[in-house]
């Protein structure tokens, strides 16, 4: 793909996101694009939400679970930028005709004290770099059909990427915590649609250990000449299946003495 390319797929994302018309298979427009295209596309979109006023709040972690990974026949995770606008508060209501296809996570979510750079990063890095911890729930959506109707091809990993990791939004739990209060890989959260369990799970579904997602994703954005910065809110990914979120759902995710988030849907 050219540099062309990438400007025009997110043109094309942003106005997808902007009229709630999804747009077709990235990876059909473009069967050559690979990651490094994904990510241009991403770049692309970053720069354009930037000449409009927004403003980077933090970096979401996707595709952290095996069975994810399986699905998409890939061995890594994937990351999204988090906007301002995304940011709601705990026990909100999204407004109707906010989103195309709202879907939700429940994940734990690392709010930023210092940088983090570098390739050669640590989970002591991390958790020294870590104000605190705090329950979370991502509001994903995507802007890309997720089958093509006509051939009946799935969106693949170069899609969701190229769509911001088909992040859409972030919801904190008011608890914070010390990020060495709780072993994280067994923080779990019970996670009910209009007060019926949907989804279970524990941090360990992530990477083994949720502070290794985010060693993960400085690695990586230190080799795209990026860093982590202070104030960042960090999704370090989901350990439930998403959870569907027609208008009229209401959720709340348990994360027992982690705490808890609620979000609702208009």
């Amino acid at each position: 793909m050219t540099p062309e390319d990438h400007t025009r797929a997110a043109t094309d994302l942003l106005v997808a996101e902007e009229t709630r018309q999804q747009i077709g298979l990235l990876s059909l427009r473009h069967p050559e694009m690979d990651m490094d295209d994904a990510y241009a596309i991403q770049r692309a979109i970053y720069k354009q939400k930037r000449e409009q006023g927004l403003d980077v709040i933090g970096w979401k972690i996707g595709l952290t679970s095996k069975a994810m990974q399986y699905a998409l026949n890939i061995d890594i995770p994937d990351s999204g930028i988090l906007f301002d606008n995304m940011l709601f508060s705990n026990d909100a209501t999204v407004p109707v005709g906010r989103f195309i296809q709202p879907r939700i996570e429940a994940e734990i979510a690392f709010i930023m004290k210092t940088a983090l750079d570098g390739e050669e990063i640590t989970r002591d890095d991390v958790l020294a770099a870590t104000e605190y911890v705090a329950p979370s729930i991502e509001i994903l959506d995507t802007r890309i059909k997720r089958v093509d109707p006509a051939s009946g091809n799935q969106r693949n990993v170069f899609d969701t990427i190229s769509d911001n990791a088909a992040n859409a939004g972030i919801v904190l739990g008011k608890e914070r915590h010390a990020p060495d209060a709780f072993d994280l890989r067994w923080v779990g959260a019970l996670t009910f649609r209009n007060d019926e369990i949907e989804e279970t799970g524990l941090g360990a579904g992530v990477l083994n250990d949720p502070v290794e997602s985010v060693v993960w994703l400085a690695r990586r954005m230190a080799q795209y000449g990026q860093r982590i910065e202070p104030g960042h809110i960090i999704l370090s990914g989901s350990f439930i299946r998403p959870v569907e979120c027609p208008s009229g759902t209401r959720i709340h995710a348990d994360f027992g003495s982690f705490g808890s988030v609620d979000i609702s849907f208009d």
